[in-house]
């Protein structure tokens, strides 16, 4: 009877190892992901583009993979420093825009440059592509997921933009060197800095206007601290910010082949079109908030608008120049991002 009882008791502590062992066993190839950003999480990016990557990584990854997502800077540092974290491995991923950190992404500033593209999604698709043609080293020390840009830039101002004239002397807030170059072509003061400053420069009369695009506005309050918005004819904008969502390359190794699939199924073009498309739906609801606001919204005709491009084109020059100072080749590189969005132009 007490063979029985020792042998009962011994099972059961086998079977109660098992388990445990079973259950670390699960535990480990579960992959928490921190996913850091910039933007409040009701923002186009993180709504529209983040959370449906994340939810799509963890079902394809049948659980094994955990996405948590820290918005609006939640775990310190500041906009500029949000690349350098994914690199470094304070966090696992970053969305951040690459002209927060001048001088370092100098291939991939090309999208920047005035009128070069329009829909979000188009061109997002002929960005990624390019970077992995172009400009793949100015990536290397992170596994890049995708880049894209946002659709096309526009004004949003206290007093209207009716035309260059009414820029000159306006303190307009840009988003890197190559919009802050093209802002003093213009005539306007440019103001660097990133965008969730907007607000609070707005506020403060820091700045009179802003180059950013619709989809941002609503998360900013941007059509409530400013009653005009100027547009530009044809399908072009005037200027595009380019943005990269990296992940850390060790955090990336140490994954086993499975999930390592996983996440290279949800990189490259089709995510880069993914947050382009969340870009342009964006784009239409932050119109229609500033119509409904009845702003004044400002459609500058064609006539106008070849007036800026004439004006803006020396930026193109500018940095054909500095890009053979660093011995690369600009004017090829332009050629080749322009072939591209032609390319997936519908």
């Amino acid at each position: 009877m007490r063979f029985i009882q020792r042998r009962t008791a011994l099972l059961g502590a086998g079977a109660m190892a098992a388990a445990m062992l079973a259950g670390n066993a699960l535990a480990q190839q579960t992959v928490t992901l921190r996913l850091h950003q910039m933007l409040p999480q009701q923002a186009t990016i993180p709504a529209r583009a983040l959370v449906p990557w994340a939810q799509k990584v963890e079902a394809e990854s049948g659980g094994k993979i955990k996405v948590q997502l820290f918005h609006a800077m939640a775990l310190g540092g500041a906009p500029p420093q949000l690349y350098d974290q994914a690199r470094d491995g304070v966090v696992d991923l970053t969305w951040t825009v690459l002209g927060y950190t001048p001088g370092r992404f100098n291939k991939s500033e090309v999208f920047e440059l005035p009128f070069m593209s329009g829909s979000a999604e188009e061109s997002s698709r002929a960005f990624q592509e390019y970077v992995e043609k172009f400009a793949a080293d100015e990536f290397r020390e992170v596994k890049l997921i995708a880049v894209h840009t946002h659709g096309p830039g526009l004004f949003h101002t206290k007093t209207p933009v009716t035309g260059l004239e009414s820029l000159r002397g306006m303190k307009v807030r840009g988003g890197s060197r190559v919009i802050n170059n093209m802002l003093t072509k213009l005539g306007a003061t440019p103001v660097g800095m990133p965008v969730p400053a907007v607000t609070d420069a707005l506020s403060k009369g820091t700045i009179d206007g802003t180059t950013i695009p619709w989809e941002v506005t609503p998360s900013l309050k941007v059509t409530e601290l400013v009653k005009n918005h100027t547009t530009f004819a044809g399908k072009q904008g005037l200027y595009t910010q380019t943005f990269a969502f990296s992940m850390n390359r060790a955090s990336y190794d140490k994954l086993p082949p499975d999930l390592k699939a996983v996440i290279d199924k949800n990189s490259g073009i089709e995510t880069a079109a993914l947050f382009g498309r969340a870009m342009d739906e964006g784009d239409k609801v932050g119109r229609e908030i500033a119509e409904k606001a009845k702003n004044n919204i400002v459609a500058l005709d064609v006539a106008e608008t070849q007036r800026w491009r004439r004006t803006a084109a020396t930026v193109e020059t500018d940095w054909i120049n500095e890009m053979k100072g660093k011995n690369i080749d600009g004017a090829k590189l332009l050629s080749e991002a322009r072939a591209l969005i032609a390319k997936y132009q519908r």
